[in-house]
């Protein structure tokens, strides 16, 4: 199963380039269904418009603590937006590594670099539970609704506070479930690689950060996420799309930040 979805997060991640299109699920491609959860860049220093496919849902970059001279790791950097945001932090004393299981994104990633001209960064082919980085070599991670990517987030988690220095520290936006979804949802493959099938609830989230060996972890935003009629009913009935809007359950999309003991 783990294969599975990986499998589905390529595809649907080297669709997502190949289309030039910000629709991250083969579910939401058409106007009224498509799904973008990301915020606005607009004003932020290094922002590079051609970066962004608009397949975030938060700023990590701007709550991450980032100082010039930092070695920054981005977590599923796709095409590099939020590595090149980090890079105009980090200056041309520090360094950025963005890495990512998509070829596809990968090769728009280093395209994008070359047209910068930027030195001191660098994009890396891998897979957050197994990162070709080494440990203690990074001061700050950042990372944009990736993690729920994960089949396995407590091992992904461990892996950041391995590669991470004594006193490094991360900050994350992410996507996880404030009550419970319909099961209709739950199981919608396709909806995985929109961060929602695969999200955890937001104790179980914080606790796969804290059983990898965090601490001071802290919330610092929340958004709640809307889904529109037109693509729950793909899933569920219109009973039950009645029944999940009356509820408290829902989406929420987080940036969580925590030090490395």
């Amino acid at each position: 199963m783990t294969k599975k979805i990986k499998d589905l997060v390529k595809a649907t991640y080297t669709a997502a380039i190949q289309s030039n299109s910000g629709c991250c699920a083969p579910s939401c491609c058409t106007p009224e269904n498509e799904m973008n959860f990301s915020e606005s860049y607009e004003g932020i220093d290094g922002y590079d418009q051609q970066a962004d496919f608009g397949l975030g849902c938060g700023l990590p970059t701007e709550y991450a603590k980032i100082k010039e001279g930092d070695t920054v790791l981005d977590l599923g950097s796709g095409a590099g937006n939020d590595t090149f945001v980090a890079r105009s932090v980090v200056g041309p004393s520090g360094k950025v590594i963005g890495i990512d299981m998509t070829k596809a994104m990968i090769d728009k990633a280093n395209e994008n670099k070359h047209k910068l001209d930027y030195k001191n960064v660098e994009f890396v082919l891998g897979e957050i539970e197994n990162m070709p980085i080494s440990s203690d070599s990074i001061d700050v991670v950042v990372s944009n609704c990736v993690m729920n990517l994960v089949p396995d987030k407590v091992q992904a988690y461990k892996e950041v506070h391995r590669v991470l220095q004594p006193n490094g520290h991360f900050s994350i936006s992410d996507i996880v479930l404030s009550g419970d979804l319909p099961e209709g949802i739950k199981k919608a493959a396709t909806l995985y690689a929109n961060c929602i099938s695969g999200a955890l609830t937001k104790k179980e989230y914080i606790g796969a950060i804290e059983k990898a060996g965090f601490q001071n972890t802290t919330i610092l935003t929340e958004r709640p996420i809307e889904l529109p009629d037109s693509l729950l009913l793909q899933y569920i009935t219109p009973d039950e799309v009645k029944k999940y809007r009356e509820s408290e359950n829902g989406i929420v999309s987080i940036t969580v930040y925590a030090d490395k003991k």
